[in-house]
């Protein structure tokens, strides 16, 4: 009887030595036994399943250029064939929308295309005008504001000549640009230019908000006013 006693507990030990020594390839390994055991309705503490494994936020193909470095190389080929325009002609630029919609929606891709077009015409020394800055600051709790896309808080009256405008086209590998410089009064495209973005680079864009499901399919997300 000692003798069966001394082998428990000798055997007890040495199995609580392998669960602290074990590798991660071994824990997965157990977790994997465990698992496929139900019968038992028992689980090893410390093994981890895959579910709890810990993952990066960001997962994806490691970016080497963002959706700047396209919108600098759309803005050359807009320059390359600008007409008209120049340094005491204020342009406006708006949100890309998508070709196959009523031109009426947009998405955070959409948006991010003008805020880059924003920074790389200026940088040319065309002047832009930002039509959604009110004339008013407004203080509140969750920030201090000037900005707004209530048409009813902007101003009617802004000299503008030109503006930036454009389109997007969902691609198999990304999307595809279609921008347009067009005159206010005339109508006229006065600049052209065409540039393709990479999927997994428009998915690195990450929304602040929850997008709903029938958004995720179809790829439009609503531009809400205000």
């Amino acid at each position: 009887m000692k003798h069966i006693l001394s082998f428990i507990v000798v055997s007890s030990l040495t199995g609580c030595s392998m669960f602290n020594d074990s590798t991660p390839a071994q824990e997965e390994q157990l977790s994997t036994v465990v698992n496929k055991s139900e019968q038992g309705n028992f689980r090893f503490h410390g093994a981890l399943t895959p579910k709890e494994k810990k993952t990066n936020t960001f997962e994806g193909q490691v970016l080497t250029n963002d959706i700047n470095f396209y919108m600098r190389g759309l803005m050359q080929d807009l320059v390359s064939n600008l007409q008209y325009v120049n340094n005491t002609t204020p342009i406006a630029v708006t949100s890309f929308a998508f070709l196959d919609s009523d031109l009426q929606h947009t998405s955070l891709l959409g948006n991010q295309i003008a805020e880059s077009l924003i920074h790389e015409i200026h940088k040319v020394g065309i002047p832009v005008l930002d039509f959604k800055v009110t004339d008013s600051l407004r203080i509140t709790q969750e920030g201090d504001f000037i900005s707004s896309r209530d048409f009813n808080d902007l101003t009617s009256d802004i000299p503008i000549k030109y503006i930036v405008t454009g389109n997007l086209v969902k691609h198999q590998g990304g999307y595809l640009v279609n921008a347009r410089m067009v005159g206010i009064s005339s109508k006229a495209v006065v600049a052209s230019a065409q540039s393709f973005i990479p999927a997994h680079v428009a998915k690195a864009i990450l929304s602040s908000k929850a997008v709903s499901a029938s958004e995720l399919e179809t790829g439009l997300v609503p531009l809400v006013q205000g």
